[in-house]
């Protein structure tokens, strides 16, 4: 008789471990790191826009120059703000990443973090809005691709909280030769209009701004 009671008491004690043991392992899974929250796609495909993501630095800054001492072509420098969908509120933390030709049209050096930074080429780079929404980033103007009749243009994607990276029209410039009407005509308006007014100031940098509005004309948002 003895031995059925011990013989209970241990069974008993196993219970209540194994009892114990699954709650810890419950509450383990339930941890923030193991439930990560799923960002929501908008905008429809977006070809290599989470090259964005390839190279990003640790810290970044509202403005940023992305062409290095000596890069070939002329100097480019353009701003603005980026505002929440109502077009009045300034948008902040928000990732704008960017990237565009060499002066002979290439995406040339890229780095090979991935197949699409490597894609993207070597003039690349990031900025995050503050609390005023602001950007500006220094370049120099992008050549249209070789033997082409291809506008200029400067690739934008948008990083915003909460959602998947997504892409706004591209910067086109009002003085490019190669802008036609058909191309005017045939822009979507995503972020706001794309076609900057560049003026040349008195050291000879090509200056424009854009504003950029989130969501604007984005599928989904």
């Amino acid at each position: 008789m003895k031995q059925l009671a011990s013989l209970f008491f241990f069974y008993t004690i196993l219970a209540q471990a194994a009892c114990q043991n699954q709650g810890q392992s419950n509450i383990h899974l339930d941890e923030p790191s193991r439930n990560p929250v799923e960002e929501r796609n908008v905008g429809g495909p977006c070809e290599c826009c989470d090259a964005w993501k390839d190279g990003l630095p640790e810290t970044l800054s509202w403005q940023t120059r992305i062409a290095p001492a000596g890069e070939p072509g002329e100097p480019l420098e353009i701003s603005g703000t980026v505002f929440l969908k109502d077009g009045a509120t300034p948008a902040k933390d928000i990732i704008l990443y960017v990237y565009h030709t060499d002066a002979a049209g290439l995406y040339s050096n890229g780095p090979t973090i991935s197949t699409c930074a490597r894609r993207h080429g070597h003039l690349r780079g990031w900025m995050k809005t503050g609390a005023d929404g602001r950007y500006k980033f220094r370049t120099i103007r992008p050549a249209s691709y070789p033997n082409t009749t291809a506008e200029q243009h400067i690739h934008p994607v948008i990083k915003e909280p909460g959602l998947k990276e997504y892409w706004i029209d591209e910067f086109l410039f009002d003085n490019d030769p190669n802008l036609t009407e058909k191309v005017r005509k045939h822009q979507s308006g995503r972020g706001g209009n794309g076609i900057l007014n560049l003026t040349k100031n008195q050291n000879g940098i090509w200056t424009g701004q854009r504003d950029i509005f989130l969501g604007r004309n984005v599928s989904d948002y």
